[in-house]
């Protein structure tokens, strides 16, 4: 199964300018109001930091971007931001069969996925992936395909 909300990247990047424009305007709005018009007061701050506090929630929500494909031996997720500098891209690949279990954490406006695979290491190891701009049938797909996968790998180790 492919899981892509890439298509939704022009959104994201028109989303991203709409809040800088904001941004860019309430400052000028701001030193405007504080040097010639002095009309709002104290409330002027409001300019600069309703567009500050917006931004922050867009970017806090996580990475835009979330890419899955199970088809195949392998699992492959792929997660990055719209803007390439701004966070790391991450992009795992590991064979199905390694795949230990899987949760996902819903917190107001943040969505996380913890994948738990099998390591030579150390035993386990921890995968976190952002998947807060994930549809709700989106997010239903991708917790059918791991449930698969998972209860697949519980019945082979029952086997062995």
């Amino acid at each position: 199964m492919r899981l892509s909300n890439r298509k939704k990247t022009s959104v994201y990047n028109f989303i991203n300018t709409v809040l800088i424009m904001l941004l860019a305007a309430g400052t000028g709005a701001y030193f405007l109001e504080e040097n010639k018009f002095n009309v709002l007061g104290k409330e002027s701050l409001l300019l600069i930091a309703v567009p500050l506090l917006l931004i922050v929630l867009f970017y806090l929500s996580g990475r835009q971007i979330f890419e899955y494909d199970s088809e195949g031996e392998a699992l492959h997720f792929r997660n990055r931001n719209v803007i390439p500098f701004l966070q790391k891209p991450l992009n795992d690949e590991f064979p199905k069969y390694k795949l230990l279990k899987f949760e996902i954490i819903n917190m107001f406006f943040v969505k996380r996925l913890y994948i738990s695979i099998s390591s030579k290491n150390n035993g386990t190891t921890l995968l976190k992936y952002e998947i807060s701009y994930l549809t709700r049938k989106e997010l239903a797909d991708l917790r059918f395909s791991l449930n698969k996968v998972t209860k697949t790998n519980k019945e082979n180790r029952a086997n062995i």
